[in-house]
């Protein structure tokens, strides 16, 4: 607990319980035996408007309770205990409360229905989140929705393990309270989730209501015993401390204790300032096309036929990802939608606005929530497809999604784990921002669902300017105090009248100068060792952009790459159960920023000495799996096993990186490929100023530099042209 965080050598698939840790009882196979099946009641029609959305979200996770198998089985192990840990793994990736395996029994199956040849089911818990206090405008928004939010939650947790255990070639299907299918609540037996209390049922550990789900499938594991009634009294003195690494009840009750519109982290304590600790010439920042974006270039072809193909399925190559990406797309029609012509006239108050806006990201599963002002530049100003985007909302509400500490431990960050950490945080992200735009829209608010599948806004600058983090080496990439960079983020723009957070400053600007382990961490050497640049407008350490696309697109031996964030230093747990270094460490960085200078050299040594940012082969719960041609097979190429190399050394002078400003980014309604000039690119770091000389510029009237002007490169540039003109000159 001194170095290392108390969950250190517990294995991740054991979930945040200590379930291992109690007693079996067999008998209970013979008193359900006894026991006939019964149907769990499906839950009343909501009438509440959260709750009317929450079934409109879950009838399109219904689409995915069966599917199509993968024609081919894939290559898992003989043992069956490794096959429950990916399971099980996956569970709790996607945030379940607990989860439990069992055979299904011939009773377990409602009399009447059609019995699937189903031998094996994954069971589901997912405990209640408290409700906000009463007097919080998010109470009465939840009160009447909670069955059908956590049955949603619920419903996309089992949609998803479904999809994966289909896409590895075995049928799977999802049973949800009211399907009349398999009796939910014997199997949450079976399974070792719960006991009988009478005509209830009880989960140890857990003292809120609690909703099941099951998915029954084709597909053989490792099975969980049932729990002896003496589980139920568990809540004891080594629970309380963390018993066998897992989450312990001083670490529930803090975050218990915490009001419902603060995260679970202590972003009230962090400095805030007027700007961001970047510097940023509001005034010269162009407005960008979708289409600049390097992974649309990648699309587009701009970055070769080898990137193109690619495009189409590198984040999603994996069985689970692949399950993910499917609920994701499922959601874009319902981003946006007609806003009600009646206003709730409560909704006048800002400042109870915006602690019921925060209240209600955190309920539904958001993990850090900012609110700003959307600047201009951070509209895009052409979407994906051409059309041209029109700032039409003044508010943005900013929410980050951990990515998971323990299975990005259990990773090298760019094996076949990374594309699936994205994609998970995408879909929560997608569905928190959708479930709040669709109940102000109907409470006569106008809102939008920003997600990464279809966004009008540039998130980056909103989570500046919403107080959520500061600019790193990484670049373009923001790190929180809490979570480091290990997240992804969504955004719901709103007319809703809000109060603006702050910007932060826990002293990241000077830990990133003195510290360059995701630089010398990246594999395709894309993290600027050298200093910061004026690019866009923005002082920022400049990541070579298209090289990292190129890589993360192109990656062989993995799905994606997030090896910056597995290796930074502030990639940490900081809570309860965190290691104490770890705590203290955070604490003066945030409260004792003088000492910086001090502190940063030694913290970062020490990181590497305390061998942070290697794999640990505990956590790892998934399969090295690649999707080839629609089938789950061994990696062809083999799978990345990075681990860190404190040796390495880059002299910044050697370091050739490309630029892309705005004045060479692509029409945005060129379909066509638009080959990037690679050498071009790299003379345009001449063009490059310094923060200082840009202050200067600025500070005397001096023209905004050409390379940052857009509009003389929106129509298409023929080849001729291309061939004659250089767009640097």
């Amino acid at each position: 607990m001194l170095l290392f965080p108390r969950s250190k050598n517990r294995p991740f698939h054991f979930g945040p319980f200590p379930l291992e840790t109690l007693k079996r009882d067999s008998s209970v196979y013979e008193a359900e035996a006894e026991r006939a099946p019964e149907a769990q009641q499906a839950l009343a029609a909501s009438t509440d408007i959260l709750g009317k959305a929450a079934e409109g979200y879950q009838q399109l996770y219904s689409g995915f309770r069966t599917g199509e198998v993968a024609p081919l089985q894939a290559p898992v192990p003989d043992a069956l205990g490794p096959r429950a840990a990916d399971l099980k793994g996956a569970a709790y990736f996607l945030d379940a409360s607990m989860a439990g395996i069992c055979e299904i029994p011939a009773n377990a199956w409602i009399e009447g229905s059609q019995k699937l040849a189903h031998s094996h089911a994954v069971v589901l818990l997912l405990e209640h989140p408290q409700l906000p206090e009463e007097n919080n405008l998010a109470n009465g928004w939840l009160s009447g929705s909670v069955e059908a939010v956590i049955s949603l939650r619920i419903s996309e947790i089992a949609a998803c393990i479904a999809g994966h255990v289909r896409n590895m070639g075995f049928e799977a299907t999802v049973h949800l309270p009211g399907d009349n299918t398999l009796d939910i609540q014997k199997l949450s037996v079976l399974a070792g989730l719960t006991v009988r209390v009478g005509a209830s049922l009880a989960a140890p550990f857990i003292t809120n209501k609690f909703s099941l789900a099951v998915i029954s499938m084709q597909y053989e594991v490792a099975v969980d015993a049932p729990l002896h009634a003496s589980a139920l009294k568990a809540r004891n003195l080594h629970y309380w401390w963390g018993q066998n690494g897992a989450q312990s009840g001083r670490e529930r009750n803090r975050r218990a204790k915490r009001a419902s519109h603060l995260s679970r982290y202590p972003m009230e304590t962090v400095k805030r300032i007027e700007r961001p600790t970047t510097l940023i010439l509001d005034d010269e920042v162009p407005r960008v096309p979708k289409r600049a974006e390097f992974f649309q270039r990648a699309l587009h072809g701009d970055l070769g036929p080898k990137a193109q193909k690619e495009r189409g399925r590198f984040a999603f190559k994996t069985p689970l990802s692949l399950s993910l990406l499917n609920l994701i797309r499922a959601l874009v029609p319902y981003q946006s939608g007609p806003v009600n012509q009646v206003r709730d006239p409560s909704l006048d108050d800002r400042a109870a606005n915006t602690r019921a806006i925060k209240s209600l990201s955190y309920y539904l599963g958001a993990d850090l929530t900012g609110i700003c002002e959307i600047p201009n530049y951070a509209w895009y100003s052409h979407r994906a497809d051409g059309s041209e985007v029109v700032p039409n909302h003044k508010y943005a509400v900013v929410m980050l999604i951990d990515q998971g500490y323990e299975t990005m431990e259990g990773a090298s960050g760019d094996d076949w784990m990374s594309g699936a950490q994205s994609m998970r945080g995408y879909l929560r992200g997608a569905e928190i921002a959708g479930l709040m735009g669709q109940l102000l829209r109907e409470k006569g608010v106008a809102s939008r669902a920003q997600t990464n599948a279809d966004s009008e806004v540039l998130q980056i600058p909103l989570i500046l300017w919403s107080g959520l983090g500061e600019l790193s080496r990484i670049g373009e990439l923001v790190l929180n105090p809490f979570v480091g960079p290990r997240f992804k983020s969504v955004v719901m723009t709103t007319d809703l009248p809000l109060v603006p957070d702050k910007p932060i400053d826990f002293g990241l600007q000077e830990f990133c100068n003195n510290c360059l382990k995701c630089a010398r961490e990246c594999p395709c050497d894309a993290i600027p060792f050298g200093d910061k640049v004026m690019f866009n407008g923005y002082e920022i350490w400049k990541p070579d952009v298209e090289r990292c696309t190129r890589y993360r697109v192109t990656n062989p031996k993995g799905s994606a790459c997030g090896r910056c964030m597995k290796t930074c230093p502030i990639n940490k747990v900081v809570d309860a159960d965190g290691a104490y270094l770890t705590r203290v460490a955070s604490w003066m960085g945030v409260n004792a920023m003088m000492l910086k200078p001090l502190m940063v050299p030694i913290a970062t040594w020490l990181d590497d000495k305390l061998g942070n940012g290697r794999r640990n082969p505990v956590k790892k719960w998934w399969f090295d799996h690649e999707v080839v041609d629609g089938v789950t097979v061994d990696p062809p190429k083999g799978t990345n096993q990075r681990d860190i190399d404190p040796a390495r050394v880059i002299d910044p002078e050697k370091q050739k990186m490309a630029y892309y400003p705005a004045n060479v980014m692509p029409s945005p309604k060129k379909e066509a490929p638009e080959p990037v000039d690679r050498k071009a690119a790299m003379v345009a770091a001449a063009l490059l100023e310094t923060p200082e000389d840009a202050i200067k510029r600025h500070e005397t009237g001096g023209p905004v530099p050409a390379h940052y002007k857009v509009e003389e490169n929106r129509e298409v540039i023929t080849s001729t042209e291309k061939a004659t003109k250089s767009p640097y000159s």
